[in-house]
């Protein structure tokens, strides 16, 4: 088969009224699919339930730190929490913060104790225009809270091996109005890219003409493997110390896809003078999270081999479908030339770049068709995509069945807009 781009205008016509017929069919089957947003499925969250039952009436409430996780008090969590996230994220207890079920809460209050507080410095809501990096595609949630404080957002190019270093040390170095960067170091939002230990390394050496510049590691996906071959991530704080640089980055991380995304823990890790400066906010805002819930999964998970082993089980469910995705991408769009992407060894998305100038209206298709996908643009900040190709592929929610389905109108519409665009 040629590829689109290769064919005469009368073989696309063809070609384009067999695909049209094509997808009448699916049109007219009524489907409601979803592969719009992250989720683990139900079978997933199964594996967890034994974690409800493991904390009763009877439980012995008392923990090293605690003398009952039932009352007030213990604002930065219980040392058994702290001691489990220190094994995941390798990194001291003494470095950890435990807070609610929500790393992305953290994150925004990170940001706003950055924005009102500052952080050796000025407050920034008080330094005038500052600006954030933003390694792209990414994830569209960084960038909303990057626009709900009204910071600018500078794209950054991903490469193979994680963001543009090059662009990222020029404008940190060079530009005291910069004052951070997401990141999602182990398979990255949406391309499950891990970052290289060059990269690593050199986010560890930066040099920032702002002294208050701060890296905001979002760990999401640190245990999150889908392969027999998975990737591994440098760990960054190890770097930092050999820079002096400790008080750099904010790293962040949760069991929001280990348990239960509504009811799981999440977790700062961070150097003392960091954790710190967000103590001093948190005393104002809680007296203290869910201590029940902490101590619930540390009985449940007990320590990182207890996790390891759940994270397999996970991995059982997830890769028949990843696998299916990539299978499908490469079986039924890739001879003919209007799509590339990224296969991941973990993390919870595929992104697809379809034929460029086409993406919102593969979206569309879908949508018109009763399969919901991330918007076009989602991935890129202020919502735009300047090539308009870039689309999140979500597998973990539907059922295989349903997935297999949700990918066949997806191939299908993505056929057709690129040879509508070529069309003209």
């Amino acid at each position: 088969m040629p590829t689109y781009s290769s064919m005469d205008k009368d073989s696309l016509k063809e070609e384009y009224k067999k695909l049209a017929e094509a997808y009448a069919e699916y049109k007219a089957r009524g489907l409601s699919l979803n592969m719009a947003r992250g989720k683990p499925g139900s079978d997933q969250v199964d594996l967890s339930n034994g974690i409800l039952d493991i904390v009763t009436s009877k439980t012995n409430f008392k923990t090293e730190d605690s003398p009952d996780v039932r009352n007030y008090g213990g604002l930065d969590g219980i040392i058994e929490a702290k001691r489990l996230f220190a094994e995941i994220l390798e990194v001291s207890p003494e470095n950890i913060f435990i807070g609610g079920n929500s790393s992305l809460n953290l994150m925004f209050d990170t940001i706003g104790c950055l924005m009102e507080n500052g952080a050796g410095c000025e407050p920034w809501n008080k330094q005038g225009r500052i600006k954030f990096l933003c390694p792209v595609p990414g994830y569209d949630r960084h960038f909303g809270v990057t626009e709900y404080y009204g910071i600018e957002m500078v794209n950054i190019p991903m490469n193979e091996d994680g963001p543009d270093m090059d662009m990222v040390e020029e404008l940190v170095q060079s530009d005291p109005a910069v004052k951070g960067i997401w990141c999602i170091p182990k398979y990255s939002n949406p391309q499950g890219i891990t970052y290289s230990d060059e990269v690593v390394r050199r986010f560890a050496a930066l040099k920032p003409a702002a002294k208050d510049f701060r890296i905001m590691w979002d760990n999401a996906y640190v245990i999150h493997d889908i392969s027999d071959t998975p990737d591994k991530l440098l760990n960054i704080f190890d770097e930092l110390k050999k820079n002096g640089n400790e008080d750099m980055v904010f790293e962040f991380a949760s069991t929001s896809k280990v348990t239960f995304p509504g009811a799981g823990i999440a977790a700062i890790a961070a150097s003392k003078n960091n954790l710190a400066l967000l103590n001093k906010r948190y005393t104002f805002q809680t007296i203290g999270y869910d201590k029940i819930n902490m101590l619930r999964h540390t009985m449940y998970f007990k320590n990182l081999d207890g996790v390891l082993a759940h994270m397999q089980k996970h991995k059982n469910i997830l890769k028949p479908k990843f696998d299916l995705v990539i299978d499908m991408l490469e079986n039924e769009l890739k001879e003919y030339g209007i799509i590339s992407y990224v296969k991941p060894n973990g993390g919870y998305f595929v992104s697809v770049n379809v034929f460029e100038g086409t993406a919102a209206r593969v979206v569309q298709l879908c949508k018109e068709a009763g399969v919901i996908l991330t918007g076009a643009g989602a991935t890129y900040p202020y919502g735009k995509d300047p090539k308009d190709s870039n689309i999140r592929i979500a597998p973990t929610y539907p059922p295989i069945d349903e997935l297999k389905t949700a990918m066949e109108v997806f191939c299908l519409s993505a056929k057709l807009a690129a040879v509508e665009k070529l069309i003209g």
